[in-house]
């Protein structure tokens, strides 16, 4: 009975299971690379809730910040347009977040449909910046901004999600954040080009995007090849349909203005005439500070241990690029700097001789190493001016099976240290 209570694995075994007693297990409702999410129900009364479920057994490195991330900025967050944690709870093999539940799903679903009429567009940005402001004043940048992570609630109110890769104050350097991550097509360029960034500023432009693809039904930069798409975001080369009007098209311009200097912010953006027309502010009272309870309640087996996020985690996979650079062959490695390409070149080739492989320039941007049962091939690629992105990949040796990779790109990893990258695989 006991581990009945517990198990939640697959999609259509969770309908009737009772969670540690408290919520009954519905349905799956998503599933991600390191999570799936329930519809659940309060045993006690019945309230609806969306429920992450993580295996502990399948966590990494790169995934228990971006856990904890998770947990400590809803903590913080209590905003009528931001999905509210209710409890943290924990068993010896799995974690449950307990989230409300937005029962209209992603924003994303409809702005797929097609374009948005005008003045449902701007309904849903004028709940989607006060939320935005909120989470600055708070010292929370999101990050990840995208009509995938902006829910509807049952009234089809907006509410903002997924705050896995937002930063916090303690993540700041010299007052800027310095890790490239998000979803390219959103990212602003500061971001994908590598440079220190204001977090704010940056959520500005995604913001932009958003409004671009809720008014024209398909965001503003799209393009299957990743150096494409970057040149495309730092050049600002997008075309307004001609259904936009002029109101909007100023908005969404100064948004994605490519110099954060000078584009527009968010609190500017509320003051607009466009933005302001039919404007009327959610009451953020009716939205209870204190929705979380002062411990993160826990539990290991039958026994209820108040333990904080930090700890839940301790017992145990939107640049972070590892998202967006993932094919599910976890041999490819990549990385991204800001170094010349000539440096890259000559780092690899010295850190190839050190281990001992034979060097070759097979041709401009590309270094095989070999040995007599080793081959890994290096390809540099300028992503934009100031930033290469690096893919390392094992190769067959001749009439040879490919070789156990990871021990050897251990090695290269550890030599290539010093050229300042954002690992994108093994997480940053």
């Amino acid at each position: 009975m006991e581990a009945r209570r517990e198990t939640v694995s697959g999609v259509g075994d969770a309908g009737g299971v009772t969670l540690l007693g408290k919520y009954t297990m519905c349905r799956l409702i998503g599933q991600g690379s390191f999570a799936k999410v329930y519809y659940a129900k309060s045993v006690a009364d019945g309230t609806g809730y969306a429920v992450k479920v993580i295996e502990k057994k399948g966590l990494d490195q790169g995934t228990l910040p971006r856990i904890l991330r998770e947990v400590s900025v809803m903590r913080r967050l209590s905003h009528p347009n931001i999905i509210r944690l209710h409890e943290v709870m924990a068993t010896k093999t799995k974690i449950y977040l307990v989230m409300e539940h937005a029962a209209g799903g992603e924003l994303f679903r409809l702005s797929r449909r097609g374009p948005m009429k005008e003045s449902a567009a701007r309904r849903y940005f004028q709940q989607l910046l006060p939320a935005l402001r909120f989470c600055h004043a708070n010292g929370v940048a999101h990050r990840d901004l995208k009509t995938h992570n902006l829910l509807l609630g049952r009234d089809g109110t907006l509410r903002v999600s997924d705050f896995g890769l937002s930063a916090l104050p303690e993540q700041l350097t010299d007052g800027l954040l310095r890790t490239a991550c998000g979803t390219p097509g959103y990212a602003a360029p500061e971001v994908v080009t590598g440079k220190g960034y204001d977090g704010a500023t940056a959520d500005a432009w995604s913001c932009g995007a958003v409004l671009f693809e809720l008014l024209a039904g398909y965001p503003p930069f799209a393009d299957s090849n990743l150096i494409v798409l970057f040149n495309k975001i730092v050049n600002r080369q997008f075309k307004f349909p001609p259904w936009f009007s002029p109101a909007a098209r100023q908005v969404v311009f100064r948004l994605l203005d490519p110099n954060p200097a000078t584009r527009i912010t968010i609190d500017r953006v509320m003051t607009l005439p466009w933005f302001q027309k039919s404007y009327r502010p959610i009451d953020q009272n009716r939205c209870p500070s204190p929705f979380f309870p002062e411990q993160d309640k826990c539990c290991d087996a039958t026994t209820l241990t108040p333990m904080n996020a930090f700890h839940i985690i301790s017992l145990s996979s939107g640049f972070d690029l590892s998202g967006i650079f993932e094919t599910g062959k976890k041999t490819k490695k990549r990385f991204t700097t800001v170094a010349p390409a000539e440096e890259i070149s000559e780092q690899v080739q010295r850190v190839g001789s050190e281990l001992g492989y034979r060097v070759e320039n097979t041709k401009q941007g590309m270094v095989r190493l070999s040995t007599m049962t080793t081959v890994v091939h290096v390809e540099i690629q300028q992503i934009v001016p100031s930033m290469y992105l690096v893919e390392v990949t094992p190769g067959a040796p001749a009439g040879g099976a490919v070789p156990e990779f990871e021990i050897c790109w251990k090695d290269i990893k550890t030599g290539l240290e010093g050229l300042g990258v954002q690992w994108q695989n093994d997480g940053i």
